[in-house]
């Protein structure tokens, strides 16, 4: 449950609108209902500002479809990240609003119902790693911060990149997407003056050895003010451009 219910929720209570009854049924859940199979934190919105998020990889879609369900109970947002169409199936079967974002295989139900005058810049590399750059984007979104995509600049051909500098001056925070030698993310902290999450993707030949390469090159970077995510982590680095967006708008 969102601070923002729980604060509605005691309002209606004082106005005389619920009865203790109704307000304790509501309450019953907090901090976690179990579900036998999974432990549903519906606490979590009031200790970190943002509902648990459903990791669906390893879930059959019935238990991704359950926990969908009971969270949407309580929270504004429900995110699922790695799933599959089948899990989307089972979510919009009992939640009939869930949209499935294909490329980033993530599940959206609900909208944030608090905004935030803040905004994060999204740079990736080339097309091939947007399905990575698009968790992040979706997961700011969900955040209720602005998302600002700018795809395919990558450091084959910098003059690309150059070109979006006034597009990003009055962002908190850059997530910056590559594979191959993953090289953008140096580049970028090295140009803007801005925090940089890396996120390596899995993206490029042999000797790149499923994003190991671009990981270990984020690594190392000689620029400063640049944190690195795992391979294909865009949702965790969007969650993190997220804090640090909310945190700094208050």
């Amino acid at each position: 449950m969102s601070e923002v219910k729980l604060r509605r929720l005691l309002e209606e209570l004082t106005r005389g609108e619920r009865s203790v009854d109704e307000v304790l049924e509501r309450l019953r859940a907090l901090p976690f209902e179990d579900l036998g199979f999974a432990k549903v934190d519906h606490h979590r919105a009031l200790r970190r500002g943002f509902p648990e998020v459903i990791y669906c990889a390893g879930k059959t879609p019935e238990q991704v479809g359950a926990i969908a369900k009971r969270l949407s109970e309580t929270a504004d947002v429900v995110l699922a990240t790695l799933a599959g169409p089948e899990h989307y199936q089972a979510v919009v079967a009992s939640c009939p609003g869930a949209r499935y974002e294909q490329a980033a295989r993530m599940i959206l139900l609900g909208e944030p119902e608090k905004r935030y005058e803040a905004a994060v810049g999204i740079f990736c590399a080339g097309t091939s790693d947007m399905p990575i750059a698009e968790q992040a984007r979706l997961t700011v979104e969900a955040m209720g911060c602005e998302a600002r995509a700018i795809y395919d600049v990558g450091v084959a051909g910098l003059h690309r990149l150059l070109s979006h500098r006034e597009a990003v001056k009055d962002v908190t925070a850059l997530v910056v997407v590559a594979g191959m030698e993953g090289a953008l993310p140096s580049v970028v902290a090295g140009l803007f003056d801005k925090p940089v999450i890396a996120v390596p993707t899995s993206i490029g030949y042999g000797a790149s050895f499923g994003g190991l390469a671009a990981l270990l090159a984020m690594l190392n970077s000689c620029a400063t003010g640049v944190a690195v995510v795992n391979i294909d982590n865009g949702f965790g680095a969007g969650f993190i451009a997220g804090m640090i967006a909310r945190g700094a708008r208050g």
